[in-house]
């Protein structure tokens, strides 16, 4: 379902919720919602994930760069010398230049791969601190459901800042809860 549909089937989940009798709505529980990226930028331990991710991330650059910078190398000295070289020399030569090629582009899938690894290892206990709070606070608060307006394609486009609990997400994070 596209945003447009998501947004119309939460304006008639809202509308449903606003015809309902106040009875009704209290059983039907309250909602409320955080935006998980100021959530997790706050979290303790986020700054110094983020930096030690950004560091690998920028040795990973590094030696991509260099690989890159070789091949280029190659190439360039292939190109002025190809005339110079015998059609088997030239043809041994381009296959040493596509073998070096595919090389980088497995290297930088390794090292993507690799990235994307260490991300999901160095924030995964902050998530699970972040959701550990978040479901302290809706059971606590007997919220039926909180929704997250800083995921992506999250279809909230305007919401009562009132229901906003990304603050006490982060009090209650800084204060040590959900560890």
């Amino acid at each position: 379902m596209g945003r447009i549909g998501t947004t119309l089937t939460l304006a008639a989940l809202v509308s449903g919720l606003a015809a309902l009798p106040a009875a009704a709505q209290q059983t039907a529980g309250k909602v409320a919602f955080i935006n998980s990226r100021i959530v997790l930028a706050a979290a303790p331990g986020y700054a110094k994930a983020e930096s030690l991710y950004a560091g690998e991330v920028a040795s990973y650059r590094l030696e991509v760069q260099k690989m890159q910078a070789s091949l280029d190398s190659s190439v360039q000295a292939f190109q002025q010398s190809s005339v110079v070289l015998s059609p088997s020399a030239r043809t041994a030569k381009q296959k040493e230049l596509e073998a070096q090629q595919q090389r980088l582009e497995q290297r930088m899938q390794e090292l993507q791969d690799k990235a994307v690894q260490r991300e999901r290892d160095l924030l995964q206990p902050i998530q699970q601190r972040v959701t550990s709070v978040v479901e302290g606070l809706r059971a606590a608060g007997g919220y039926a459901m909180i929704f997250d307006v800083g995921a992506q394609n999250s279809g909230i486009v305007a919401a009562d800042r009132s229901l906003d609990l990304t603050q006490k997400v982060i009090d209650q994070l800084k204060a040590g809860g959900g560890s």
